[in-house]
């Protein structure tokens, strides 16, 4: 099986989505999505973010990588009563089926960042936006304080090295990489612009709890856990990332959960 579907058909990220909503919609409600244009969310998962721009009117098409999160978007498009929704499964490194110029926006947040081959999800992302549309992304950023990046760093010190000619995802949160990338794909470098940005993740967990969650339903971590178990330093993974979790949380209360996170939010207009 391609290692990045495996990674994302472990656990159930469905679990992680939850806390992400807020987000999600905020994210999505400072896009200009209107009634009627076509969206295409890259790397959905179960729809964070292609539910709110569906909710707005466009026509949206969620793709990822992972069979179990496509099937929960489904699922969550038809409990919501959105025939203007659907979701399948894809690769970022190459949209087959998809033509090019099809879409009014590409949304990617913390999706496409993760597929291998970063030149040609670039390539691909430009290639499916019409002229005059805009490819937007939120990813990690490498070496960040906050949660998710420091969740990566603190796992990546437990697990093997990555296999030779392995790219980061954590690279797509590096503007001159990802300026490069988007050059070579054809877009005018003063066409891409940066800023930062907050996802908040919220729930009525104590951060303990909710780093049990990480560990059991998020692939990365999971994985993590795994090395470290095999190693004999499990116990000592879970301290870091326990006192990680309870240093970051925001709430003010000892059986609640709110860890706001920064990103790079990239705007590519082609």
């Amino acid at each position: 099986m391609n290692p990045n579907k495996a990674l994302w058909e472990k656990g159930d990220f469905t679990r992680i989505a939850q806390t992400m909503r807020g987000s999600g919609e905020a994210f999505v409600a400072r896009l200009g999505i209107a009634p009627g244009m076509k969206v295409l969310d890259l790397g959905c998962g179960d729809g964070t973010t292609a539910l709110p721009a569906a909710q707005l009117g466009a026509d949206v098409l969620g793709v990822d990588i992972a069979n179990n999160l496509v099937a929960a978007g489904n699922a969550r498009a038809q409990a919501a009563g959105l025939a203007n929704l659907r979701f399948e499964e894809g690769d970022a490194c190459e949209l087959a089926g998809i033509a090019d110029q099809s879409f009014d926006r590409v949304v990617t947040v913390f999706g496409a960042m993760f597929a291998p081959k970063p030149m040609d999800v670039a390539r691909q992302m430009v290639r499916v936006t019409k002229p005059g549309g805009r490819i937007v992304m939120g990813n990690w950023i490498p070496g960040d304080p906050t949660l998710v990046a420091q969740i990566l760093r603190i796992s990546s010190a437990y697990t093997p090295p990555p296999p030779e000619g392995f790219v980061s995802p954590m690279t797509w949160g590096m503007e001159d990489k990802v300026l490069e990338r988007f050059t070579a794909a054809g877009i005018a470098a003063d066409r891409v612009k940066f800023e930062r940005d907050t996802f908040v993740f919220i729930t009525d967990v104590s951060p303990s709890e909710y780093l049990a969650g990480f560990r059991h339903y998020y692939g990365p971590t999971m994985n993590a856990y795994a090395a470290a178990e095999a190693n004999g330093r499990a116990e000592e993974l879970h301290r870091e990332l326990d006192e990680l979790f309870n240093a970051q949380n925001q709430s003010g209360e000892p059986n609640k959960t709110r860890i706001p996170a920064t990103l790079l939010k990239v705007t590519v207009d082609v």
